[in-house]
């Protein structure tokens, strides 16, 4: 089984990393092969809706996201994990999935587990509108939805690497991880 993982974070090695990585974990223990796609250290332009794309599905730009179509059709399960840019998901994981539109006459991810992680300051930063974003973009690609412990995983933090002093979150990011498991039985 094949787990990819994404990070929606330009920053690298952010809370939203440290939160993917406690989530893939427990799937690498199991066995399954992770791919880990982080924006931080990747180009994905935005779209341009020239549509170029729908009578082939090939998309006219080329850049990073060329890995991410061929991870689409290799992987069983998808987790992305995003910081909360201005109450929503940044513009680099946003640019990822109105990128996948050039692939969705293939439905690359129909039927596949996703889950979602996202971090942001403050208890009202926006986390429940980026895992909305996240979960719109699953369900519109045919995917199925895997929840944490309640729904996706949420967290607070202001500065760089706070998560790591949050063992209860990271635990949650486990969960999820284990969900996908159970789900995926």
């Amino acid at each position: 089984m094949h787990v990819l993982g994404i990070c929606g974070s330009p920053r690298p090695g952010g809370n939203a990393q440290l939160l993917l990585d406690a989530a893939l974990a427990p799937l690498r223990e199991a066995g399954w092969r992770a791919t880990e796609f982080l924006l931080s250290e990747k180009t994905v332009l935005p779209c341009t809706g020239c549509e170029r794309c729908i009578p082939g599905g090939v998309c006219a730009l080329h850049d990073d996201m060329a890995q991410l179509y061929e991870a689409y059709a290799a992987c069983d399960a998808v987790i992305i994990a995003a910081p909360v840019y201005w109450r929503t998901v940044p513009a680099q994981l946003k640019a990822v999935m109105d990128r996948t539109f050039a692939v969705q006459r293939r439905r690359p991810l129909r039927g596949k587990l996703g889950g979602a992680l996202c971090v942001g300051r403050g208890t009202g930063g926006g986390q429940a509108i980026t895992l909305n974003t996240i979960y719109t973009f699953y369900l519109s690609c045919g995917m199925l939805c895997v929840p944490g412990e309640l729904n996706g995983v949420t967290a607070v933090a202001d500065a760089p690497g706070d998560i790591a002093n949050q063992p209860d979150r990271l635990e949650q990011a486990a969960c999820l991880g284990r969900n996908i498991l159970a789900y995926a039985r």
